[in-house]
């Protein structure tokens, strides 16, 4: 007959068998709990920009591979798109499994956008790594339709990111490296008008490109119009420490320099415009300098008696 240790091994023994392998109510969930609804209250345009912290260096982010700069990215572009755009779990109801040493975080999205209303069910893999939780994983389940314009992959068929755009600088002024880069439109189709040398373009989703910043407090710059760019770092010009942006936005019979002081979010001066057809191989030297405390001289193309010359102008700057 066996004896009640007998019966005590065998009850822990199953135990272990039925609940072992994955966890329901594990040691951590409390603060994978709240970490996951402040990530959900995180998702507003001014709490975004500061997402990238709660992801790894390296996640699957909606079934591709991507570093935690190109989700925030993604996040940014988010929200540039739908302003109104707000998510909530749906009751409040969150599952917590542990998985191998990581949490499976199961809960239904509710979104909301353009007066939209829609339901995701949706997950989180995360782990908790010196302390604080860290995203492994995000996406929905694959049940759900992914074709609403909320999602990367509809972002992804409109934008661009180039990694040989990146310039790097001190862009707020806090004497340490940040980097730049510029997300482009992609171009559906070129027309050629009646004016030389001069094309009509069309882009998916508009013809608007966007600077963004390593560093998240820094906010993203839009360019609209647009569609094929080059980046440069102009250094400190008015003397509050921090380095500005200047952004080539190159067509087919001109290109116009834009200076951004990218601290503050605002435009130095007047875009700096080049008529490259009657006035080519003109390099950054030769349409801007910085010839003074807060001073620049900047030269533009412009046209005086019918005749295309290039006139030169100071700035003080504020």
């Amino acid at each position: 007959m066996p004896s009640i240790k007998s019966h005590l091994f065998i009850s822990c023994l199953l135990f272990v068998l039925c609940f072992g392998c994955n966890e329901v109510n594990p040691k951590g969930e409390k603060e994978v709990r709240e970490f996951v609804k402040q990530w959900n209250d995180d998702h507003t345009p001014i709490k975004s920009p500061y997402l990238e912290r709660d992801y790894m260096d390296v996640v699957t982010y909606y079934g591709k591979e991507r570093t935690k700069s190109q989700v925030q990215a993604d996040k940014n572009l988010l929200f540039q798109q739908f302003p109104d755009y707000t998510q909530s779990i749906l009751n409040d109801q969150i599952v917590v499994t542990k998985e191998n040493g990581s949490f499976l975080v199961t809960f239904t999205k509710h979104v909301t956008y353009n007066g939209i209303e829609a339901d995701y069910p949706s997950y989180l893999t995360v782990i908790i790594k010196n302390g604080a939780v860290k995203i492994l994983r995000e996406g929905v389940s694959k049940t759900a339709n992914t074709d609403a314009p909320i999602f990367p992959s509809a972002r992804e068929g409109t934008t661009n990111i180039s990694g040989n755009r990146q310039i790097f600088g001190d862009f707020n002024g806090d004497g340490l490296s940040d980097y730049a880069s510029v997300i482009s439109p992609v171009i559906s189709s070129t027309k050629q008008t009646d004016v030389q040398n001069s094309d009509a373009v069309q882009c998916e989703g508009g013809c608007n490109s966007v600077i963004l910043f390593s560093n998240n407090a820094l906010e993203a710059i839009t360019i609209n119009g647009a569609y094929q760019s080059q980046l440069e770092n102009l250094k400190d010009l008015n003397s509050d420490g921090a380095d500005e942006v200047g952004f080539w936005d190159i067509k087919p019979t001109t290109k116009s320099l834009y200076v951004f002081d990218a601290l503050h979010n605002k435009l130095l001066c007047e875009p700096i415009v080049i008529n490259t057809a009657a006035h080519k191989n003109l390099n950054l030297i030769d349409v801007f300098k910085k010839t003074g405390p807060n001073k620049i001289t900047v030269t533009r193309s412009a046209q005086v008696n019918g005749k295309w010359i290039l006139q030169s102008e100071v700035i003080v700057l504020d």
